[in-house]
């Protein structure tokens, strides 16, 4: 499947241009309270034209109530098929609104304008969309293109260093399984203050591109951009509602890798050497979180609920070697319960 590459730009011109050929009935943007005060300005020229639709922050509101609230608005406006969508923000914004346009009157237009690391590295990119549910994430979404991505890196200069960082998950995974060593160098050798983000952010896009065109309904190749991301995810769901330890997705991704590093050691022999380059390297940018055994129980009983599994087992897709990962490497919850135990 051919996947529309995204348009890089300075100014919003670029973005009214694509709204004006394609002549939508109606335009309608979503933001959370973040992005509308940081990055809503640049809109400022056609702003008379759209219709704002304002969410909470984080990925505890990316929920069906949050769609409700959007969908509502837009039936409330009279938002028909010919209207579009576009979502500014995040990933847990590109995620949600990329959802409730995909299902509105059965799939309206929707673009992305991601203004973090992660989003414009992972999660605007390949028209995965997704809310979470009963605790659970992305457990409800589809496969739904969007009309087109514009990614501006000048949105990185507003963010705070966390949220800078927290997207260098997805650079690394992507330069992993690419076994792409200009990448991997830079990220070991320079600063992180010094980091070339233009150049990140492209090698993140190419690479996720290149391997969704062939397989844009994940049922082969695209399964190993899910490294890192089933223990990951199960994490970052079981410390979303602890204000003290809760996780900023590329941080629960990094957890999700050092555990499944450690698995691919006991599944595949995975070499020390490139077990310790691994690690070693999200050590520099990525804090270690100790769990509680309260909180072990809750990560396994995620990990039971993951949308991979088949059969009773949880679905990994693990690094044989840097450059090499396998996908749907079926492990038992004895295993897990064990490694994790002692991780």
């Amino acid at each position: 499947m051919k996947i529309k590459k995204p348009k890089y730009f300075s100014s919003f011109s670029l973005l009214e241009k694509e709204l004006a050929k394609q002549n939508y009935s109606k335009i309608f943007v979503l933001v959370d309270s973040n992005t509308r005060q940081h990055c809503f300005s640049k809109l400022l020229s056609f702003s008379k034209n759209i219709i704002i639709i304002e969410i909470k922050p984080t990925d505890e509101h990316k929920n069906l109530i949050s769609c409700e609230k959007i969908w509502q608005t837009l039936s409330a406006e009279n938002a028909d098929r010919k209207s579009v969508l576009i979502n500014i923000g995040g990933g847990m914004i590109c995620d949600l609104g990329g959802f409730a346009a995909s299902v509105y009157k059965r799939g309206i237009d929707f673009m992305h304008v991601p203004t973090t690391s992660m989003a414009m590295c992972d999660a605007a990119i390949g028209g995965k969309t997704a809310v979470n549910f009963a605790n659970a994430k992305n457990i409800i979404g589809t496969f739904h293109q969007p009309k087109q991505i514009f990614i501006c890196n000048d949105f990185l200069k507003s963010l705070p260093k966390r949220e800078l960082i927290s997207g260098l998950a997805e650079v690394m995974k992507h330069a992993l399984l690419n076994n792409d060593k200009k990448i991997l160098n830079q990220l070991n050798e320079i600063a992180v203050d010094d980091l070339d983000w233009k150049k990140l952010v492209k090698s993140s896009v190419e690479y996720k591109m290149k391997v969704i065109e062939k397989d844009f309904f994940e049922q082969n190749i695209r399964k190993l951009l899910n490294v890192g991301h089933t223990f990951g995810h199960a994490v970052e769901a079981a410390l979303m509602h602890d204000e003290k330890k809760k996780l900023l997705h590329g941080e629960a991704v990094a957890m999700g890798f050092r555990f499944e590093i450690l698995l691919a050691i006991i599944v595949f022999d995975l070499k020390l050497d490139e077990a310790n380059f691994v690690l070693e390297l999200l050590d520099k940018y990525f804090p270690i979180i100790k769990f509680s055994s309260t909180e072990k129980k809750k990560i396994i009983a995620l990990l039971k609920a993951d949308k991979k599994n088949q059969n009773g087992k949880i679905n990994f897709s693990l690094f044989k070697k840097i450059g090499n990962a396998k996908i749907d490497c079926f492990v038992s919850e004895e295993k897990i319960e064990q490694l994790l135990k002692a991780f």
